[in-house]
Parts: C-alpha cells; sequence; structure tokens
C-alpha cells in the first residue's frame, strides 16, 4: 500500500496572519473560511496543500522538528522577490549542485527555499 503526503497542518497563534503568510509570499490560494477550525491553503502547482489550525494555549511553537522546504528554480531571484515583499531570508547557501535559504513564518515555524529538485546529475 502506498502513501501520498498531500497535506500539511500548521498549527497558528493567528490563523489570518499565518494564512495571509502563505497565501502573499508562497502563493497559495485560500477562501480564508474556517471550515472545522481549518483555514485550507491550496498548493496551485501541484505539491502538498496547507491546512491552518488554531493553536492551543499549550502548543510550543516554532520547534524543527519539522521544516517546510519550497522548490524554486531560482533562488536569488525568490529572495529578491521575497525581500520587495518585506519577506527576509538569512544567507543564500551554496550546496552540491544547488542553492537553498531559511526563513520563518509567524509562528516561527522553519521554511527553506531551495534549488535542489531542479539540479542535473552534471552538478551533483
Amino acid at each position: 500500500m502506498q502513501a501520498t503526503l498531500s497535506t500539511i497542518i500548521i498549527y497558528a497563534r493567528d490563523i489570518p496572519k499565518t494564512v495571509a503568510f502563505y497565501r502573499d509570499h508562497f502563493g497559495f490560494e485560500t477562501t480564508g473560511e474556517s471550515v472545522e477550525g481549518l483555514v485550507e491553503l491550496r498548493a496551485r502547482n501541484g505539491g502538498a496543500n496547507i491546512l491552518v489550525h488554531q493553536a492551543a494555549k499549550s502548543v510550543k511553537l516554532g520547534q524543527v522538528g519539522v521544516k517546510l522546504s519550497f522548490d524554486v528554480q531560482d533562488v536569488a531571484l525568490f529572495l529578491q522577490a521575497a525581500q520587495a515583499q518585506g519577506l527576509v531570508f538569512g544567507a543564500l547557501h551554496q550546496a552540491n549542485g544547488y542553492q537553498f535559504a531559511n526563513t520563518k513564518d509567524p509562528d516561527n515555524n522553519s521554511i527553506s527555499i531551495s534549488s535542489r529538485a531542479f539540479r542535473t546529475e552534471s552538478s551533483v
């Protein structure tokens, strides 16, 4: 039996702020409507969707157990566009045939943008 990752649930202190973050900076589509306490963000280009759920006061957010990684072909270009929208990333890193950079969402969850999915055999 196979399983496909299709949805990621993010616990948020301020749901509208978190929804706007992923909509504005990563292009997710949403009605913003809360259904059963969840706001759905749909990926435009395939990939996993996000459900934003209200975090209980007891939930400790921003741990390093999970990191969302977004595939982008041109990391430097994405960084420029993100900065123009007010989203600041850390340093641009060069890895084995690809680049990546890191940031945090409004709830302090780790996020990476990476060109790893686009590297070629000759760049590895």
